[in-house]
């Protein structure tokens, strides 16, 4: 069903999401869906078929915001893969931001392996040059037998690979890493390896969520069944624990300050992972409060 208010505004279909960085951005809503949409965890956009709006819908949104957002200075492009507009259509999309919003200096959007491998640097450079200027990229994890238990479609290298090229680009990377997704078993070799392929990559932003177990996924299946355990709100903190020792940043940023964490984590590295370390490791003890469950979100 779309939403559109009576003044012709918006027009929204279905549940939308946006990282929580871009809460003030205008949000414009260019795809339906993921074009992944298999990952065993998530059930974000279970009710979408994936699909690209139609360009008049989209320039009607453009052009609505140009009359009410004229003061926003950054865009998103939902659902959850703007990247795969083919080439020309996203240009189009991107130049008519520009024209009717020229008070947008930056855009985002969130990317996956598969849209990412669609388009070459010399293309993400062009995107770049339109404005362009941060991608959110879903890693979860680097191991590469969780990787294929939760259907994540490709290998830590091959993920590496093309968060490289977003890099090379010119273009600000997020990735986003799932605390838990190992399970109890595979708690702290998910950590490494996560810690691994960040350090590999060395994205500009790091963001920890913590596995929500959502009804309907085939993850909550299997934690009905009793084949998938989440580790205990202290074994979630040897694991971030672990993944922040094991990763090395250039000059990024590590937070873990989501709704579903239990401890909010925000750290410059590589100059400030010890105090990072230092802060779990007090978590660990008891001497720091963490969030009570009744708090924590999606």
């Amino acid at each position: 069903m779309a939403f559109v208010s009576e003044d012709e505004g918006m027009h929204y279909e279905g549940y939308c999401i946006r990282p929580p960085s871009e809460a003030d951005s205008i949000l414009l809503q260019v795809t339906l869906g993921c074009s992944h949409n298999r990952c065993t965890f998530c059930g974000t956009y279970g009710d979408k078929r994936f699909k690209i709006k139609d360009d008049k819908i989209i320039l009607s949104d453009i052009l609505f915001a140009a009359g009410h957002m004229q003061n926003d200075d950054r865009l998103f492009l939902m659902d959850g893969d703007a990247l795969i507009i083919p080439q020309q259509r996203l240009m189009w999309i991107l130049e008519r931001i520009r024209e009717h919003l020229p008070r947008v200096k930056r855009v985002g959007a969130y990317a996956n392996v598969k849209s990412i491998k669609m388009k070459s640097v010399e293309e993400l450079k062009q995107l770049r040059q339109t404005n362009l200027g941060i991608l959110y990229y879903g890693v979860e994890t680097g191991d590469d037998e969780i990787r294929t238990a939760i259907h994540k479609g490709s290998t830590a290298s091959t993920c590496i690979e093309m968060g490289r090229r977003v890099k090379e680009a010119g273009i600000q990377l997020s990735v986003t890493v799932l605390l838990g997704i190992g399970g109890r078993e595979k708690s702290l070799p998910h950590a490494r390896a996560t810690g691994e392929l960040l350090s590999a990559m060395d994205p500009d932003f790091v963001g920890a969520l913590t596995v929500m177990l959502i009804p309907g996924t085939p993850l909550y299946e299997d934690y009905v069944n009793g084949s998938f355990a989440l580790p205990d709100e202290a074994g979630l903190l040897r694991e971030l624990r672990e993944m922040i020792a094991a990763t090395d940043l250039t000059r990024g940023y590590f937070f873990s300050n989501h709704a579903s964490n239990y401890l909010p984590v925000k750290a410059k590295l590589p100059g400030g992972k010890q105090k990072a370390l230092d802060l779990i490791d007090a978590a660990l003890r008891g001497e720091v409060g963490l969030k009570p469950e009744w708090m924590r979100a999606l």
